[in-house]
């Protein structure tokens, strides 16, 4: 397995090479070729982002941190930020790279896990065309491939280191096949690394710039996108009426009952009242006791004895 100063020499080198290419043969303006070539050297640190702790990680994570912020800084321009507010956020996102993101990489990862992988570097590559989204269509293309380039010099250098020379012969070593590759072992880890893939390639496509393209160049795969879309819209839409309607009831089932079920706001059967609901055997007021003689002759009127 190559070393990490092997991996950011050669990413730096073919950095370099892109940025000319870049620069020269494709008519870059030179300030964009340069990014672009950095972006490239920078890439080939990525994958070793799942090395929990040492120096990968902490350059990697460093570097990422402060850079993401200056290229989203288009971004925050498009949105009418003050300058004060775009300090806040910069500080805020670097911040939460630095010490959030590193944080769930440390526990959530393990070496030569996904990260090694050719779906994550379509995915980090759809996220730098993401980030760099004030600029024109090829630009970002330009800086998405050299994120894509640097990331694939890091996995092919590794499947190199792969193959060994001993005992008069050609040996592969153990972790041959561990980086160039498109799923691994952990089922969870694939079907999480392809969600965020399907995920970035869902926002790519939600570019206007990038559906202009493909109407242009591919009106029946723009078509069917876009039939998909509505379809997936109506799906959405019945969920959300289906959650409202059930809101409602559960609303409204709160005026009548509280939560252990029991009637609230005196709602419930009446109760009878002794003050205002005359006794079944009383038919008039009743009258004080007199005496005469030894006896009481009380009237009770509704009795037999009147």
């Amino acid at each position: 397995m190559a070393g990490f100063r092997m991996h950011v020499t050669t990413s730096t080198l073919l950095g370099c090479g892109y940025a000319g290419v870049g620069h020269v043969v494709y008519g870059m303006p030179l300030d964009t070729a340069i990014v672009g070539g950095a972006l490239c050297g920078f890439s080939g640190m990525l994958p070793d982002l799942d090395s929990d702790y040492g120096v990968p990680l902490r350059e990697t994570m460093a570097f990422t941190a402060a850079i993401v912020p200056m290229l989203l800084v288009d971004r925050f321009q498009s949105l009418a930020l003050s300058y004060d507010s775009m300090v806040l956020v910069a500080v805020s996102m670097y911040l939460f790279v630095r010490f959030g993101v590193t944080r769930m990489i440390r526990k959530y990862t393990v070496h030569r896990g996904m990260f090694h992988s050719i779906p994550a570097a379509l995915i980090f590559a759809g996220m730098a065309f993401l980030v760099c989204g004030a600029a024109g269509f090829n630009v970002r293309c330009y800086k998405a491939g050299g994120v894509l380039a640097g990331f694939m010099s890091h996995l092919l250098l590794d499947e190199i280191y792969a193959v060994e020379w001993k005992n008069g012969r050609w040996r592969f070593k153990k972790s041959f096949g561990t980086a160039i590759k498109f799923w691994g072992d952990n089922l969870w880890a694939n079907f999480s690394t392809y969600a965020k893939l399907a995920i970035v390639v869902a926002l790519i496509l939600g570019e206007p710039s990038v559906m202009q393209r493909l109407e242009a160049r591919n009106p029946e795969f723009a078509r069917q996108y876009h039939e998909w879309q509505s379809r997936f819209g109506a799906v959405n839409a019945i969920t959300d009426r289906a959650r409202d309607a059930l809101d409602s009831a559960r609303s409204t089932t709160g005026e009548y009952f509280g939560t252990n079920g029991q009637p609230v706001n005196n709602v419930g059967p009446p109760t009878p009242n002794s003050a205002t609901s005359p006794d079944r055997f009383q038919s008039g007021p009743t009258q004080p006791p007199t005496i005469r003689g030894d006896h009481d002759t009380a009237r009770r009127p509704g009795t037999p004895f009147q």
